[in-house]
């Protein structure tokens, strides 16, 4: 069969033949790869600067994806630690880290939003106490997770969203999206008072913005919780110790290991048919996957997925 392979960190991936998959324990069956996303989280297992990354090559990569199982049904799949992943033409996903897509679902947009919008989804419902009436600032709000986060959090009953980002134009798009607010990070003290923000960049950018917003707040003891979810802007952020001490502060992560695989397919279900029934704005554009080595490093506001 065909896939993307990669033979080192630092080698871009290769289109070419690659050994056919083969199931191996009772759960797992061979399945056709239908569509495929190109995540932040791919790139970064692929490279080896993500903390789940294995080292292990040849690697096809690819962490999850919409696939045609041998009954000819559609579902969508996340794979686990594997070098065998869903940038291929077949693979072996477990049956047990899937569900089942209606027939009519859209493989590429389903591909596309998964991913991204398991991030906020997982965040929002097990990682912090979230009910109705909360206050979410979004930091990175203009990637596809973040716009995906703005849909989501007011999905689930925020009653204020405030979206920051970099760039002025895409932060124009994001109020028809339901943010209440989109400003720079010049602004992000204007989002002083909210109970939970959503960290997709880290970094300095992060870490520059905690003491303005903290010391911006009404009441500096009304807990604040930040969820670091993504680190596009840097894996450590110079956190000042003031903003520790200076208001009732809580940082958690929200990712693989601290979500149990349980809790996380536990929320496949509901957010593939939030997904599928067209309810979120999901912005994809299908590439062939013999076209991975021209787009592996394209950034582009759209989720890249790939299609064998």
């Amino acid at each position: 069969m065909h896939a993307a392979i990669i033979t080192a960190y630092d080698a871009p991936p290769a289109y070419g033949e690659h050994p056919e998959p083969v199931a191996a324990g009772e759960n797992e069956m061979v399945v056709d790869v239908l569509a495929a996303g190109l995540h932040h989280l791919t790139r970064a297992k692929a490279n080896g600067t993500h903390y789940t990354a294995t080292g292990t090559f040849p690697l096809v990569p690819g962490v999850d994806g919409v696939v045609r199982d041998p009954q000819g049904r559609l579902r969508y799949a996340v794979l686990d630690d594997t070098a065998s992943g869903t940038f291929a033409e077949r693979t072996v996903i477990d049956v047990r880290r899937s569900v089942l897509l209606p027939e009519d679902a859209d493989p590429v947009r389903v591909a596309a939003a998964m991913n991204p919008g398991m991030s906020s989804w997982v965040a929002l419902r097990r990682r912090v106490s979230f009910p109705e009436g909360r206050r979410v600032l979004i930091l990175g709000a203009t990637g596809s997770a973040g716009r995906m986060a703005i849909q989501i959090a007011k999905r689930f009953g925020a009653s204020q969203v405030i979206a920051v980002g970099r760039d002025a134009t895409r932060l124009t798009t994001l109020r028809g999206l339901g943010a209440d607010q989109a400003v720079t990070f010049d602004d992000v003290a204007v989002a002083a008072d909210v109970d939970v923000v959503l960290d997709f960049v880290w970094g300095a950018p992060a870490a520059d913005a905690m003491l303005p917003l903290l010391k911006s707040r009404a009441d500096r003891g009304a807990p604040l919780t930040w969820v670091q979810i993504g680190s596009i802007a840097g894996a450590t952020a110079p956190i000042p110790s003031a903003a520790l001490r200076a208001a009732r502060l809580r940082i958690v992560g929200s990712g693989i290991g601290s979500v149990s695989p349980a809790d996380f397919i536990a929320e496949f279900p509901e957010l593939a048919a939030a997904v599928t029934d067209g309810t979120l704005d999901v912005q994809a554009r299908p590439v062939p996957l013999a076209d991975i080595a021209r787009a592996w490093d394209e950034e582009t506001g759209e989720r890249l997925v790939f299609v064998p």
